[in-house]
């Protein structure tokens, strides 16, 4: 392999420079489909639990409107469990769960688990990691990586 295709090859193991990444686990991911008094379907949206041992019971942690099929839980199997995988406001986002529902409903279960916890003291998403800058070689050290002999 050529010096250049080393190169290219560590771009894209290491990442884009400067991406936003957060990468975390829920107890309880929820994809609700949300209909009206008439049963038209309003809206779907996933819907991130938390486990609150001091109240034994599942608190919102986060939720998100369904804007494309990909952002859809999906079964996962290393781990074993669920994921959903999006990009929110120029952030790759990978939430894991190993507990999964799929719900109908005419009550939206986000705004009813703010009686139990108010959305103010919600923990949220986690806040993106910008990744490490990619130490790019001086252009002398991919002529001189080039014109090395190869081994037969």
């Amino acid at each position: 392999m050529s010096g250049m295709a080393l190169l290219l090859f560590g771009v894209v193991v290491a990442g884009i420079p400067g991406t936003q990444s957060a990468d975390e686990q829920v107890d309880l991911i929820e994809l609700n489909h949300f209909f009206d008094e008439h049963g038209r379907h309003v809206f779907d949206q996933v819907i991130f639990y938390e486990w609150s041992q001091t109240h034994h019971r599942f608190h919102v942690k986060a939720w998100r409107l369904v804007k494309d099929p990909q952002q859809l839980p999906q079964k996962s199997w290393k781990p074993i469990g669920y994921r959903c995988v999006w990009h929110d406001d120029g952030v790759l986002r990978k939430v894991r769960s190993p507990a999964y529902r799929e719900t109908w409903s005419q009550v939206d279960p986000e705004r009813t688990n703010r009686q139990l916890l108010p959305q103010d003291q919600r923990i949220g998403l986690l806040k993106p990691v910008i990744g490490e800058p990619i130490k790019r070689p001086a252009p002398t050290e991919i002529a001189i990586a080039e014109e090395r002999p190869t081994q037969p």
